[in-house]
């Protein structure tokens, strides 16, 4: 069934922007900060979702990626839009978009060989076996991340997201612009974001 707008709105009011929503725990993915998802951001990937209404297939699960929090912090969001339920993962942001290592991501970039993270909506794509394992090809729809094919921006497993990395770093390491997750997230959020969904990444304190 196509969700109207109106849903998506009131959904936001009533449930995740509220903070009703909370995150799931279990290993690999820890409760989000305050546990709810920031519901201007929500709304900017409800926005998208819409913007975006022809090329995305299913409107079941969405996925939003918060980088105005740090590294450490489960800030990849798999919403539920049927029920208002939110998962939240760790996810690594791109070296170039944090020179200095700190866990914050300081820019957004689109440049080819940037090894940045792109803000903006993409389209989940095809599944495959890569140098990574497995991993998600994902295609950039806005001007902000249209590049990502090209650069091959991916969802894949990493070694350096896990709470192991936190607690002896503090951060997570850094993708080369990649969403990069934990390998214990990796199986849930193929299922659930499988080829023709959206996924939306921005930060509050960043321009894209």
């Amino acid at each position: 069934m196509v969700l109207s707008r109106r849903f998506f709105i009131n959904l936001a009011i009533a449930g995740l922007a509220s903070g009703c929503a909370r995150a799931t725990l279990g290993r690999g993915r820890t409760e989000s900060v305050d546990g709810q998802i920031d519901p201007s951001l929500l709304r900017r990937a409800l926005d998208a979702l819409e913007q975006h209404h022809d090329g995305i297939s299913y409107r079941d699960f969405i996925g939003v990626a918060d980088f105005s929090l740090p590294s450490r912090a489960p800030r990849f969001h798999l919403v539920n839009l049927a029920d208002g339920n939110v998962r939240s993962h760790l996810v690594a942001h791109g070296r170039g978009s944090d020179p200095a290592h700190t866990g914050w991501l300081e820019r957004f970039s689109n440049d080819p060989r940037s090894n940045a993270t792109s803000a903006g909506a993409y389209r989940t794509g095809s599944l495959y076996l890569g140098a990574h394992g497995r991993s998600m090809r994902l295609e950039g729809l806005d001007p902000t991340n249209s590049n990502a094919l090209s650069r091959a921006i991916v969802v894949h497993g990493a070694w350096y997201v896990n709470e192991e990395m936190i607690g002896h770093s503090g951060v997570l390491g850094r993708s080369q612009g990649c969403f990069a997750v934990a390998g214990s997230s990796l199986p849930e959020i193929m299922a659930l974001l499988g080829p023709g969904r959206l996924i939306y990444a921005d930060s509050d304190k960043v321009p894209a």
